[in-house]
């Protein structure tokens, strides 16, 4: 089979795999989550009857001792981008590498923007932006992107998403709706994604592994760290060890979640302890909850 072939296999088996989270983004649950990162201000007319008082723009009403409002467009598609993490601590995994993991999820919004009429985009970085693609319509452009993402070879092992956002934002012209889907285990970040909410909308989607929290009693092993190859010899068996390391695991994650919803940017846990449509799904309901 030629390499062509087998990647158009690998496109079809994600889009088989993915079926289940597209289907409960078509429920309406997609375009009405991430619509309000597609309404911009048009202009400021005169309040008529009827008008939401909402939407009255006192600083200008109070200039001309009248009521104005202001009037807003919508555009007609979504600028969908994915950002993805290639570097080597996702090809962790138990059941499925954080990779492949991550690989459905990045499928599952690029199928869903494609049955929803939006432009899709990816980013591919590991300790800089490897790869952009812009964002643009149609099946074949998605097809593009998707044999992209399966085989691509990452230039490094490492992780830095501090300079991977500061790369995207020179490519990201008009507002987005991004999704950067990582383990996030990497030095803080938090200034390029301040900076990059002043103009789109973001949602970060941490991928796990239960496995990550856990030590198995296996004695006295060396454990490697994937990205710098750099090796520690511990005694698995020692219990203090096993807790005092699940404890920072889970201290880390909590942190880092604590600090990015502070900022007011989604953050969305996914992991192989529940399967990735009830997860995503129930999210994306949660949000519509919590702007009806």
């Amino acid at each position: 089979m030629t390499q062509l072939a087998e990647l158009l296999k690998q496109v079809k088996n994600l889009e088989i795999k993915t079926k289940n989270i597209v289907e409960g983004m078509e429920s309406g649950a997609y375009r009405s989550r991430f619509r309000g990162g597609g309404i911009e201000f048009s202009e400021v007319r005169e309040y008529a009857a009827g008008d939401d008082a909402r939407r009255i723009d006192w600083n200008v009403s109070a200039r001309y001792n009248d009521l104005f409002v202001k009037e807003f467009v919508e555009e007609k598609e979504l600028n969908i981008y994915v950002i993805m993490d290639i570097s080597s601590s996702n090809d962790f995994g138990f059941i499925k590498s954080k990779k492949e993991l991550g690989t459905e999820v990045a499928a599952s919004l690029m199928f869903s923007a494609l049955k929803n009429n939006d432009r899709v985009g990816m980013g591919l970085f590991t300790n800089s932006l490897e790869k952009f693609i812009p964002a643009k319509k149609g099946k074949k452009h998605m097809m593009e992107i998707l044999k992209e993402l399966l085989d691509h070879k990452t230039k490094s092992n490492e992780t830095d998403i501090y300079k991977s956002l500061l790369e995207l934002q020179k490519y990201l012209k008009r507002k987005s709706v991004i999704f950067i889907i990582s383990d996030f285990i990497s030095d803080s970040f938090e200034k390029p994604l301040k900076y990059l909410k002043l103009k789109h909308q973001i949602i970060l989607v941490n991928i796990s592994d239960i496995h990550e929290t856990e030590i198995p009693d296996i004695g006295n092993v060396y454990l490697e760290d994937a990205e710098s190859g750099e090796q520690i010899l511990v005694n698995t068996s020692d219990k203090k060890f096993q807790e005092k390391y699940s404890q920072l695991i889970k201290k880390t994650r909590k942190e880092n979640e604590y600090q990015i919803k502070k900022m007011g940017i989604d953050y969305l846990n996914l992991s192989n302890e529940e399967s990735i449509d009830i997860t995503f799904n129930r999210y994306i309901r949660n949000k519509i909850r919590g702007r009806n």
